[in-house]
């Protein structure tokens, strides 16, 4: 067994194949775009005394709701608002009662819908605040009669309530939808529209696309060891029979069928991950992803030699599956999900792999940490004697959203929540499609006030192949946003800002972009939920996958925080987070970044968590209720010594420390490896930290030295036997306590 070739900076990176402009077309356009308010005729704003136009758009569509009362679970406030016309808010069973929601920030209020089921208010009022206190009322209602009806209004505020005072009936209140609209003005900024062409590092092809291999292999040669650049592209292969085609796979590439199931798409042929660029070694075979596709391989095993951040999802093989290069050199990966594997999947030479709602032909071996859940076909359990961890079902899983052809019409499919999964998802596909002008389309030079301004009107989020530097940090505030990157999109902040908020509401959806931290230090690249944060999302939880973060490496980066998770039910299903050991900007200090995940949220699951090399705590766990399945970390490379990470009479920070106050938590499938090249003399004290409690359980733990660069003390707490010398030989603990 190799070791992984650790701490080396890259050789030069290689030169870049200019690929003419003729060979990356743009996307066809896609849909209409959605109304978002209607402009005046040029004009200067409302205090010039000129007119504005009464929008079209609905500007509380998918708003953070609230209300006196509901009638049952069933029947929430954020369900009069969610442009379900099946959906509805319904009060308890007594006068008075009231609905809000809050736009996000104060607006000219021109117009409010309101359609009601049969439990109606004859007398109430629409009234508004700045600050969701005092309240001003716009109009007052009586002898209504139901149904549907438009209120002319007129004034301003960021929330907006419908007050009832008189039922119609002995039941509560109930309305299927509030739509609100606000004044538009020619003088102001224009409202974004949603749809569009999907840009220019989007390669949209069918099976009769002319020179389709040598599209492949132009961008394949610019990206094969193109590591820290900027070139960022997507393949969407429409539905169809591809004959003879490979498509090898090179950084920030991505494949991904456009067929509703894998099967519409049909690859007779390869998708090729390979390390001929680094001699053989694929430990650094990051960033890229294929999804949704069949592939009947050429010569019976397709090859996916990939490293961390390097999803394997919705995909059909159609043969065998082998997840070593050629040559079976190092290997340190990897995830796959949604996939059904008809014959064996061989490993070899990865150290670790975590594999979840698929199926598989066979399993042929493992190295250090092989985890599974829901997996048809997966070995048991042999963690004590070798490398498997396997639970029968995935406790709660959603799938990620995806762009689809429905006819000539671009869709994205968003999965819905299953519990206790086993086995793909597909060809049932339970879920919802929003069409493409329901997104906001985000392009290589968006600013970050437009991205703000797409998620104030409704809009959602496709962020196009491309680096994006933020001046602001962008706002998710709606309940059930899609933020969808392709082609591995790029979000630096610069000037310090966070990259991302989200805020405490349900069902948003975090998919597919990368986070490179800036150089001058953010708090937080990423944070799901207000601090304080209380609300519960169980039947609708927030979802982060395969987002990725990455601190220096293509050069200097700094931030305290990678993501910090403050929502409670948040699934983490897939992610990297990496302070670089290698590239440019990388040291101590001149990448430092302290903590990796942090968790105050309760009830979060994470499903394949790969966090590596942070100064202090890799993942600091201080929810309730969390559970983690696979955990695969190093700890940082460049510790100049023991001193610099010790703490509390402990010397080193733990890979994965459960706070003190946690009374309850569980995980399976965890390990951590020690390189300490600046300092081989330094003794870890553990990998793992967590309170000594009936309610706190792991299983199957592992900690490593690589080559003896370094040692841990203990596996968990002061349990476990100690790292033997030199030797790569884990030291494992099958359960604590």
């Amino acid at each position: 067994m190799r070791l992984r070739s650790l701490g080396v900076a890259l050789a030069a990176v290689a030169a870049l194949v200019a690929l003419p402009a003729t060979d990356l077309p743009a996307a066809a356009a896609a849909g209409t775009p959605l109304p978002q308010g209607k402009a005046a005729a040029p004009s200067a704003d409302r205090s010039a005394g000129l007119a504005a136009a009464c929008g079209t758009g609905n500007a509380a569509l998918g708003k953070p709701a609230t209300a006196s009362s509901t009638e049952n679970a069933g029947t929430p406030a954020s369900a009069a608002f969610d442009g379900d016309p099946g959906t509805r808010w319904s009060s308890a069973f007594s006068d008075p009662q009231w609905v809000q929601v809050d736009l996000g920030s104060v607006q000219n209020l021109c117009k409010v819908d309101l359609t009601w089921e049969t439990a109606y208010a004859k007398e109430f009022q629409i009234q508004a605040s700045a600050n969701g206190q005092s309240w001003t009322t716009l109009k007052s209602v009586t002898g209504a009669t139901g149904g549907s009806a438009s209120y002319d209004v007129s004034g301003s505020g960021r929330y907006l309530r419908i007050y009832g005072t008189v039922r119609s009936t002995g039941y509560g209140y109930s309305l299927w939808e509030v739509a609100v609209h606000t004044e538009s003005s020619g003088g102001g900024t224009p409202p974004v529209q949603g749809g569009g062409d999907l840009g220019p590092n989007v390669i949209v092809v069918d099976p009769s696309t002319p020179n389709l291999q040598q599209r492949f292999d132009q961008v394949f040669a610019q990206q094969e060891s193109n590591q820290f650049g900027n070139g960022r592209y997507q393949f969407l292969l429409k539905p169809g029979t591809y004959n003879g085609i490979n498509a090898q796979i090179g950084f920030y590439t991505s494949v991904s069928g456009l067929g509703l199931n894998p099967d519409d798409t049909q690859i007779n042929g390869d998708v090729t991950v390979d390390a001929g660029w680094f001699n053989g070694n694929a430990t650094q075979n990051f960033w890229r992803s294929a999804e949704n596709l069949a592939i009947r391989p050429s010569h019976g095993d397709d090859r996916w030699a990939v490293a961390q951040a390097a999803p394997f999802r919705r995909i059909h093989v159609q043969g065998g599956l082998n997840l070593a290069p050629n040559g079976y050199g190092w290997a340190s990966g990897g995830y796959i999900a949604d996939s059904k594997i008809d014959g064996t999947v061989g490993p070899y030479s990865q150290q670790q792999w975590y594999t979840r709602d698929s199926s598989v032909g066979g399993w042929t071996n493992g190295v250090w940490n092989m985890t599974f859940t829901g997996v048809q076909g997966a070995p048991a359990t042999d963690f004590a004697t070798g490398s498997y961890t396997t639970l029968d079902t995935t406790p709660i899983s959603r799938e990620k959203p995806f762009l689809y052809l429905d006819g000539n019409t671009y869709k994205v499919f968003v999965p819905a929540k299953r519990t206790n999964v086993r086995g793909v998802s597909w060809p049932a596909n339970a879920g919802s499609s929003l069409p493409l002008d329901q997104f906001y389309v985000v392009k290589p030079g968006a600013t970050a006030a437009t991205i703000n301004q797409a998620l104030s009107q409704g809009l959602n989020l496709l962020f196009t192949p491309g680096v994006y530097h933020l001046d602001r940090t962008i706002d998710v505030t709606r309940a059930n946003t899609v933020v969808l990157g392709l082609g591995l999109a790029t979000l630096i902040p610069d000037n310090g800002v966070d990259a991302m908020h989200v805020a405490d509401v349900d069902g948003v959806r975090l998919a597919g972009f990368l986070i490179d931290a800036g150089a001058a230090n953010s708090d937080t690249l990423l944070r799901v939920g207000q601090p304080g944060s209380s609300a519960d999302h169980s039947a609708n939880p927030t979802t982060v996958q395969d987002v990725f973060v990455r601190i220096g490496g293509a050069g200097p980066g700094l931030a305290t925080n990678s993501i910090v998770v403050n929502s409670n039910n948040v699934i983490i299903d897939h992610t990297w987070l990496w302070r670089a050991d290698h590239g440019s900007g990388v040291g101590w200090n001149t990448n430092r970044a302290d903590y990796g995940l942090w968790v105050n949220g309760n009830d979060v699951l994470a499903t394949g968590l790969f966090v590596e090399h942070y100064n202090k705590y890799d993942v600091y766990w201080n929810g309730e209720r969390g559970r983690t399945v696979f955990f695969q970390n190093e700890k940082a490379y460049d510790v100049p010594n023991a001193a610099a990470i010790t703490h509390d009479g402990i010397v080193g920070y733990a890979a994965y420390k459960v706070a003190d106050s946690v009374n309850t938590h569980e995980a399976w499938g965890l390990g951590s490896y020690c390189n300490f090249t600046a300092d081989p003399s330094i003794v870890q004290a553990h990998g793992f930290q967590v309170p000594v409690k009936s309610g706190v359980k792991l299983h199957d733990i592992l900690v490593i030295s690589l080559g003896g660069q370094g040692q841990y003390a203990h596996v968990v707490n002061n349990t476990g036997a100690p790292t033997s010398g030199t030797s790569t030989v884990p030291s494992k603990v099958v359960q604590f306590p």
